[in-house]
């Protein structure tokens, strides 16, 4: 009680603390380098501060409300230019002027949030990519399956086109962090059937790190981050906003959103609602039943940009109703049918959250301060509106960055974490997991310098986390053991950039990690009826621990543009489910009759993965791109000399696409692709099926329109598998032999044809 008053006091208090200072403001203007002529709509962002402008028509811009010293990342944006990414000194001078370079190609220069140092990427040694909001507009069921179809070395665990879960490298559940408004969400991570649980439409921009990242974030960030970051708040005396609606043929998905943002004096907000809606959706054979979803989400951000830094009170309501389908046998998988009706069984999952964001600027440093609340509510509705299955977790977070003064070229930072979350069964039909405490605190130190054209980063961190599962017994019968673990690590890293020149660049990485088990993988022990089978926990799993190495060159000029990477990463003691033997158990369900499910116990190995990813763009001329991306994960068990299960097949994407000029249409676009994935037989054999190699089609189009001076409509269709091909994917829940091991013929083919048509109409209102 005494920790959750204090959290509540921290969010309701720290942002009245001070509500007036002197203010400071930065200005300057953006020039076309060649003609030396003003660009107006350049994007002029401060990315640490969460502000950003336009320029005017004579190419001016201002930045209100900024400390009047201090060491700030400045980045420069416009469509045909090379963006400009620049480290500046307020102390120093408070005027900028900046220079674009007209381009035809996308470069490295892209600032980077989610590291330990915010930068511009050619100075990171994280391999990570940035998906803006425009990329995320395309034919894509959600966010993790368009940035799996948009990012080399990330794929996505389906269950139909309503839930995905985000595969990074071979790694997904706990080893994979997702981020919004600076806090990890935590939701059921652990299980096969829980998507994240997040509005795919507030994402303004999305950072993908691949590779370890616990050194900042904790035991669960050992396969990489998923960064989503909502708009910046605008200039002072700014409203902004957009309006953004789709449809899909396939499962007649429509989807709304609307969004309002404001900036008077340093007091601002932001609003937004958002609605989706689905039938079932449809395969090459028919509709799969009850496959429909429907969710909504309410958000908005409070807060201060002043000249001590900024403070945002961040609050968000989602609520997620999906639809699941039990056949008994081939004959039933698929119907003529495609209601928006939700019949049972189905999920119904809310997810409340409450987040503080400071960033406190103290002298030359800074403090940057993330607290957060969340409440996920997980009901599993069996056959009526009461509950088969309740998950009830809350989870109360902090953590705290200290970014000392830059001393001599060495930019040092300490951090803090910690986080405490109570779970709890409010169901009284079935168990699956016991109610349970964790607890996690980490402290870590980070040091980065650049040397000319060098840039060397190293930290170390330690990790203290203690769980507690609690006994139950039901009807004299235990069905919970209970446990107590305590789990403590150190984590290192070291990583090496050298900037060859402006066009080429090669990043590297070594470090160690560790994730602790979760309280699914340590106590489990009932049905998991998403996934049609019985878990059972192991109390007396260890750790994993994780060394990986990956090395990255990324290039770019007029004609070619891209990166190539490999990695490699051995984890010991990595935990997974399986089922052994072929081994099962009777449960007599509460109407009498009795089903047979297979056993699931989760137990280590030793593993090895290791893989390569590339993006290769040519640019023939300023207006054809042909786009490709690959990435190929190859996972060895390595205690039982076999294959890991769970592992993405390897992948080729190859993307035309056509910018050609015409009068009144501003960023016309026309593209066709394939997307080829891989057969893959390297599957565990005693409880996974393989799948083949398959081919799919896809083409789209898009532009933007003139609305009146100011207003800019942007419009797209996009298409994917248009042959209509019958296929499975590697990760699909629904392919074959995973739906119900008695008979492994029993699946579902993939999404069929699916066009999307949609808008995006950013609005200017002051």
């Amino acid at each position: 009680m005494k920790l959750k008053f204090i959290f509540s006091f921290m969010l309701l208090i720290l942002p009245a603390y001070i509500f007036a200072l002197p203010l400071s403001d930065i200005t300057g203007k953006v020039l076309d380098g060649k003609s030396n002529q003003p660009i107006a709509g350049a994007i002029v962002s401060v990315p640490q501060l969460r502000i950003n402008t336009i320029t005017d028509v004579n190419g001016q811009y201002t930045l209100h409300s900024l400390p009047p010293k201090g060491k700030f990342v400045i980045e420069v944006r416009f469509i045909g230019y090379r963006s400009i990414v620049r480290t500046v000194d307020l102390t120093a001078q408070s005027s900028f002027d900046f220079a674009l370079q007209p381009s035809i190609t996308e470069t490295n220069e892209v600032v980077i949030t989610g590291t330990a140092v915010t930068a511009n990427s050619r100075y990171n040694s994280t391999s990570a990519t940035v998906v803006q909001k425009e990329q995320l507009l395309n034919a894509s069921t959600n966010l993790i399956d368009a940035l799996a179809r948009s990012v080399p070395g990330v794929s996505q665990i389906s269950t139909g086109p309503a839930i995905s879960k985000p595969v990074i490298r071979g790694l997904s559940y706990n080893r994979v962090v997702t981020l919004t408004d600076g806090v990890k969400q935590q939701g059921q991570q652990w299980g096969d059937e829980h998507g994240i649980e997040i509005d795919q439409y507030q994402a303004d921009r999305v950072e993908v790190l691949r590779g370890a990242a616990s050194l900042l974030y904790g035991s669960d960030a050992i396969g990489g981050v998923i960064n989503i970051l909502e708009p910046a708040t605008p200039t002072s005396g700014q409203i902004k906003g957009e309006l953004l609606s789709n449809y899909a043929t396939n499962n007649g998905l429509t989807g709304t959103s609307a969004m309002l943002t404001g900036n008077e004096n340093g007091f601002v907000w932001r609003a937004r609602g958002s609605y989706q809606n689905a039938y079932s959706f449809k395969t090459p054979d028919g509709y799969f039943p009850n496959s429909g979803y429907n969710n909504t989400n309410f958000s908005g951000m409070l807060g201060l940009n002043k000249q001590w830094g900024y403070s945002h009170l961040n609050f968000s309501y989602y609520k997620n109703n999906i639809g699941f389908y039990d056949p008994e046998s081939a004959d039933e998988l698929y119907t003529t049918e495609k209601s928006r009706t939700l019949d049972f069984p189905r999920q119904d999952i809310r997810h409340y959250k409450i987040a503080l964001n400071n960033n406190f600027v103290i002298g030359e440093g800074s403090l940057k301060l993330d607290l957060g609340y969340q409440k996920n509510q997980r009901r599993e509705l069996e056959d009526g509106t009461d509950p088969s299955l309740f998950f009830d977790l809350n989870t109360y977070s902090l953590d705290a960055k200290y970014y000392l003064p830059t001393s001599n070229g060495w930019e040092p930072v300490i951090g803090l974490s910690g986080a405490w979350s109570h779970s709890v069964n409010k169901a009284t039909e079935e168990y699956l997991i016991p109610n349970y405490d964790s607890y996690s605190t980490g402290v870590f130190g980070f040091l980065k310098k650049t040397v000319n054209k060098d840039t060397y980063s190293a930290g170390l961190r330690y990790d203290y986390i203690y769980n507690v599962g609690k006994q139950l017994f039901i009807e004299e019968e235990e069905q919970f053991s209970g446990f107590k673990n305590t789990f403590n690590s150190l984590s290192g890293a070291l990583g090496y950039t050298h900037v060859f020149n402006e066009n080429l660049n090669f990043k590297a990485n070594a470090g160690a990690a560790f994730r602790a088990p979760n309280p699914a993988e340590l106590g489990s022990n009932g049905v998991h009826e998403g996934t049609y089978r019985y878990e059972v926990g192991n109390p007396d799993l260890k750790a994993e621990r994780s060394y990986q190495a990956d090395a990255t060159l990324e290039f770019g000029a007029n004609i070619l543009t891209g990166s190539l990477g490999i990695y490699e990463n051995y984890i010991h003691n990595y935990i997974y489910a399986s089922n052994r033997n072929g081994e099962t158990t009777d449960v007599t369900e509460e109407d009498g009759s009795a089903n047979t499910y297979p056993i699931y116990r989760y137990g280590q190995v030793n593993a090895n993965l290791y893989g390569a990813e590339a993006n290769i763009t040519l640019h023939p001329v300023t207006f054809i791109h042909f786009e490709n991306t690959f990435n190929y994960t190859h996972a060895q068990n390595r205690s039982f000399d076999r294959a890991l299960p769970f592992i993405p097949a390897g992948t080729l994407h190859n993307t035309l696409r056509f910018e050609p000029k015409v009068k009144g249409l501003n960023s016309l676009y026309v593209y066709a692709g394939l997307d080829n994935f891989f057969k893959q037989g390297r599957v565990d054999e005693t409880f996974e099926t393989p799948t083949d190699s398959y081919t799919l089609i896809n083409a789209g189009a898009g532009t933007t329109f003139k609305i009146g001076k100011k207003q800019q409509l942007k419009v797209y269709i996009a298409a994917t598998n248009l042959t209509n091909k019958r296929y499975y994917s590697a990760l699909s829940r629904l392919k074959p032999g995973r739906l119900d091991q008695t008979n492994p013929t029993l699946g579902i083919y993939d999404l069929g044809r699916n066009i999307s048509f949609g808008f995006l109409l950013p609005l200017n209102i002051k």
